[in-house]
């Protein structure tokens, strides 16, 4: 038995988001990438995804709005943008009716709300459903609270994909099974573009880069911190922060900077991304200080890395995976402000040094490309077709069997 299109070899797949879409993340980058990869390859990438933005479904291709009530919900250290709408449950049975999709690839099909509507309404279609796991915490007390009900959902699931070593650990721990780690990918030639970096940055100081949240488990403030030593020993040294930050975030870690009398500080607030490139272009170095096992992999890490800045991180699983013998980053434990400052200065001490871990990024962020990532996540697609077409052959001969006896 062949399942939707795949007669003529070309696939109808949706790809499942709970966060509202416009706004930027790792999980929207991933699906924004995944169907572009797709859709080049011949086949019919669907994005289905709550927006608060009400002209969504002409920004993206192929775009289905299911929700536009966001609430922003405190989770894994961070706010996670989801819906709550009353009208999901009509809006996803008349999407999943509505088109015969071959592929339900559902990302974090275990946060709430949308993920579990499309699960439960899924359950009699012959899609080959599959969820991606991303996260990756301390701990798995949200699984445990909602184990009963998460427990029947993730047993609709026929495939479970892992973001990294990191992510599959922890899904693990509440629901044993098994998963193929695929990782993030990366746009290797977009981040190696040859763009100009900012003339102000390069003045003849060492810049040092963050890009990311001002939140706890980002690590700003252990930065702000070893940028007190780095300044007391070495005055050229200066710290440029880009990312999406609150005016609260912003007045916390600008109390930072006085506290420690910091000078050279810039932040940059949410950049477009071909300024965010330009500034990988214009440091010296990028530093990522997360703390604690709350980042399953690490996408600004590969950013750096395919942009040819030397990468300094936290000594944690997430990030680790990305080069387990150190040679693409110089790694550092978490939360240590004064490794932290020693790394820096090491690297804006010994140019040589910087320029082996330059190197050794770019070699590692190519096996991230997303060539690659799309290559192995429509491998997984057809294995799992395959087992179905077997298994319902098998089904089909046990009933003929059956019914001759």
């Amino acid at each position: 038995m062949t399942v939707g299109r795949r007669r003529n070899g070309r696939l109808k797949i949706a790809l499942v988001s709970p966060y509202d879409f416009p706004f930027p993340g790792g999980v929207t980058t991933h699906i924004t990438h995944l169907s572009e990869q797709l859709r080049a390859a011949g086949h019919e990438a669907h994005i289905l995804a709550p927006s608060s933005d009400d002209a969504a479904e002409s920004h993206f291709s192929d775009f289905h709005r299911i929700g536009k009530t966001i609430v922003p919900m405190r989770s894994n250290a961070s706010v996670a943008r989801l819906t709550m709408s009353l009208t999901l449950a009509p809006k996803v049975k008349q999407t999943l009716a509505g088109n015969s999709f071959d592929i339900i690839h559902i990302h974090e099909p275990m946060v709430p709300l949308l993920p579990w509507y499309v699960l439960w309404h899924s359950r009699h279609s012959q899609a080959v459903k599959i969820g991606t796991f991303h996260a990756s915490r301390d701990t798995t007390t949200v699984y445990k609270t909602y184990k009963p009900l998460l427990q029947k959902l993730i047993r609709k699931l026929d495939g479970r994909i892992a973001v990294s070593g990191a992510a599959r650990d922890f899904v693990f721990r509440g629901f044993p099974g098994d998963y193929r780690v695929i990782p993030n990918g990366i746009d290797v030639e977009k981040y190696a573009q040859d763009v100009q970096p900012f003339p102000e940055r390069r003045n003849g100081r060492f810049n040092v880069l963050f890009v990311g949240r001002i939140e706890k488990r980002k690590g700003l403030t252990y930065l702000l911190d070893a940028m007190s030593t780095v300044q007391k020993l070495r005055g050229d040294i200066h710290l440029t922060v880009v990312g999406a930050f609150t005016e609260r975030q912003l007045r916390k870690a600008k109390r930072g900077v006085r506290r420690h009398r910091l000078s050279n500080t810039a932040f940059e607030g949410f950049v477009s991304e071909e300024d965010k490139l330009r500034h990988y272009k214009s440091a010296d170095v990028f530093c990522a200080p997360a703390i604690g096992g709350r980042e399953s992999q690490g996408l600004v890490l590969l950013e750096a890395m395919a942009a040819g800045t030397p990468v300094i991180a936290s000594d944690i699983p997430g990030y680790r995976s990305l080069s387990p013998d150190g040679r693409a980053a110089l790694y550092v434990p978490p939360g240590d402000s004064h490794a932290l400052a020693r790394a820096i200065l090491r690297l804006a001490t010994y140019p040589a040094r910087a320029a082996e871990l330059r190197t050794e990024g770019l070699r590692a962020a190519e096996r991230y490309s997303w060539d690659e990532v799309g290559s192995s996540v429509m491998d997984f697609y057809l294995e799992l077709l395959d087992r179905r077409d077997r298994n319902s052959g098998e089904e089909l001969a046990s009933t003929v069997a059956l019914g001759s006896r």
